[in-house]
């Protein structure tokens, strides 16, 4: 892990930051700069366990912050031990520790038995850059909280990182949401992530959300979440291309905005924009791309050389063929809008389906725009299997959305994520 100091920047500083705040240490604002009130902080966690009190966030360090950021530690039984003095000690809850441990039983408990305990405070972090690495550590939390769940990979991505996807529900009507088809979207990750918490929670205590029994949804239905379908174009965005990319030096050529690669990167590593790279009228959005003035690898409205070229592109539209699903959404920021035709195909329910989605968001039902009609994901699901796809256009204002607005985006979808299995 990288060694944060005095004058260190980035999503790691704001990780370590939000972390601090969250565990009873005041680390100031979340900002990504590590000063002296950050300093103070990582100095009263090193000196309360037993760390050189340095204020430098190294290895020894990052171990200790590994065990918060992952959610859990694991414990070994002493004499005299339940669960439930363990929760104690733990903050946490019995139900918890019960849940990640469904082969132990709490009233035989062994000394010597080692058993995950949960802390007790959330994975998934919803104030901050939320960059693969940190998807994947929160995916490896809840894994683990919630044994439950299930977690794969339909792929890799251009650059070798996974593209995971995670189920919810054991039941037989399928339906499957995706986000960050592109790296300026990166807020829709977290979206996803927090609802398969929550969700992951309720189903775990027998509680409902919204008034949905959580328990019904999970027994009638399989959600497949694809959360970060670009994660290299997440990383160019929120981390900026590192050297070891092999087009770290193309990125100046590609990029012939003006702007600087954090404002307008949505394509993947090597300029391709994948929602402009399925098997959907294709040919169509590759003619759009003379309007734009895109002749080549670009930070948007590249479709690459032909339809499904990347292997992004291909792992989904593989993984969507491999299942049934009733129904997709593809999350996208931003307009608070709901995007349902292809080509004026309409779909039996798409309609219907839509206008309840609609009312529960306060989202429109629009037509697609001209410049985002053709080679999308819900318009080829649209075209291949002549069911309901819907891309929702979540938040307001200028890309990349800041994740000030996580709150707002997340009430206003919570709904829809466990309406859509069951309408």
């Amino acid at each position: 892990m990288e060694i944060l100091r005095i004058g260190s920047t980035g999503s790691n500083v704001k990780l370590i930051q939000s972390l601090l705040n969250r565990i009873g240490y005041p680390a100031g604002a979340v900002d990504g700069i590590f000063g002296t009130q950050t300093q103070r902080a990582v100095m009263a966690f090193q000196r309360d366990n037993g760390l050189v009190a340095d204020g430098i966030v190294g290895p020894n360090t990052w171990i200790y912050f590994e065990r918060f950021l992952e959610g859990y530690d694991t414990y070994i039984i002493q004499p005299g031990d339940t669960f439930y003095k363990i929760a104690q000690k733990y903050y946490t809850t019995v139900n918890a520790i019960v849940t990640a441990n469904p082969n132990v039983d709490p009233i035989n408990l062994q000394v010597g038995q080692e058993i995950i305990v949960p802390y007790g405070i959330d994975v998934v972090f919803t104030n901050i850059d939320y960059t693969y690495e940190i998807m994947e550590r929160d995916i490896r939390g809840l894994q683990v909280r919630y044994p439950f769940l299930e977690v794969g990979t339909i792929g890799q991505s251009l650059l070798g990182k996974e593209l995971y996807y995670i189920r919810i529900g054991r039941g037989p009507v399928e339906v499957s949401y995706n986000g960050a088809h592109h790296g300026l979207e990166w807020i829709t990750t977290p979206l996803l992530m927090k609802f398969i918490e929550n969700f992951s929670k309720a189903y775990s205590s027998g509680r409902s959300i919204r008034g949905y029994d959580i328990r019904d949804i999970w027994n009638r239905s399989s959600i497949y979440i694809v959360p970060m379908v670009n994660p290299d174009g997440v990383d160019i965005v929120l981390n900026g291309p590192q050297p070891s990319n092999p087009y770290y030096n193309d990125y100046a050529r590609w990029n012939n905005t003006g702007l600087p690669l954090n404002l307008v990167w949505k394509a993947n590593a090597r300029g391709v924009d994948l929602n402009r790279n399925y098997p959907a009228s294709w040919e169509e959005a590759k003619a759009q791309e003379i309007e734009f003035g895109v002749t080549g690898p670009a930070p948007t409205r590249y479709g690459g050389p032909s339809p499904l070229s990347e292997p992004e592109t291909q792992a989904m539209t593989e993984f969507t063929r491999g299942h049934n699903f009733k129904l997709v959404i593809a999350y996208h920021t931003q307009g608070e809008v709901i995007f349902w035709l292809y080509q004026g195909m309409t779909p039996p329910g798409a309609r219907e389906y839509g206008e309840v989605f609609a009312r529960s968001t306060g989202y429109q039902l629009a037509d697609v725009p001209y410049e985002a009609a053709y080679a999308g994901y819900k318009d080829w699901f649209i075209e291949e299997f002549y069911r309901p796809g819907y891309t929702f256009e979540v938040g307001l204002g200028v890309n990349p959305l800041p994740i000030s607005q996580f709150d707002r985006i997340y009430n206003d979808n919570e709904e829809v994520m466990l309406l859509a299995p069951i309408i």
